[in-house]
């Protein structure tokens, strides 16, 4: 049952992005537009709603579980940039807006996304302790403590081959292009 609700809630996601954004731009009814993008959040509330319930019913928590959480945790922290990179690209196809720019700094660009990361990894980690505390049971809740261990290892390795990596790069280039000019 989470599984489907994690599968319907993503697919949710992108089909009310989608709908709030037609009404914005194509059809030229922003009000109304606006109204359906401010219900994306909903779309988390019933998976959580989703995820409570099936705990209340006696369920041990499974990976199903610590992967709601991280659905969650990534679309808290993630979801307002995915709507605004959205959200552009349909200003300048349907309503003469600037074209969306690239990121002009990579560099940059890593840090701000491994900041909304370690935000995801903290939201996660959240659920994933007050389902613990609320379970109160620890042969239910391994789990959701195994799901914390793993996002752990997902953000290190995010840093790694993002920010460190990126500036890493960025470092030797400014030293290579320092040296030729000498």
């Amino acid at each position: 049952m989470v599984i489907g609700f994690i599968i319907g809630c993503e697919i949710a996601f992108w089909v009310v992005l989608a709908v709030g954004l037609l009404l914005r731009y194509p059809l030229r009814r922003p009000r109304a537009g606006a109204v359906v993008l401010a219900a994306v959040p909903v779309v988390d509330l019933v998976l959580l709603v989703a995820c409570a319930a099936d705990l209340a019913g006696g369920a041990t928590a499974g990976s199903r579980h610590a992967l709601a959480a991280l659905y969650l945790g990534f679309s808290v922290a993630f979801g307002p940039s995915m709507v605004r990179w959205a959200d552009a690209r349909f200003a300048y196809r349907f309503a003469g807006g600037p074209k969306p720019e690239k990121p002009a700094d990579k560099r940059a660009h890593e840090w701000r996304l491994f900041r909304l990361a370690a935000v995801a990894w903290a939201i996660t980690c959240a659920l994933l302790g007050a389902g613990i505390w609320w379970i109160g049971d620890p042969a239910r809740t391994l789990a959701l403590k195994a799901g914390a261990g793993q996002v752990t290892f997902v953000l290190v390795v995010w840093f790694v081959v993002g920010p460190l990596l990126t500036s890493n790069k960025s470092g030797r280039k400014q030293s290579t292009s320092k040296t030729k000019r000498r």
